[in-house]
């Protein structure tokens, strides 16, 4: 069990690492509200999250 949960903690900071050299602090902001809304079982928190994400995701698209 330790090890699984050592390996989602690599995972989920690597992840966090990914997202702020790619989409600076505004990629964190919305990974950051993502995973409260989540965690605390909040659609409304967890959605803006997702929202700011994907934005930033498809920023160059639009």
């Amino acid at each position: 069990m330790p090890a699984l949960a050592l390996l989602s903690a690599v995972f989920v900071v690597g992840a966090e690492q990914i997202v702020s050299w790619k989409y600076g602090a505004t990629g964190i902001i919305g990974l950051l509200l993502l995973t409260i809304g989540i965690k605390a079982k909040n659609p409304t928190v967890s959605s803006m999250g997702a929202v700011v994400l994907a934005l930033l995701v498809a920023g160059p698209a639009l």
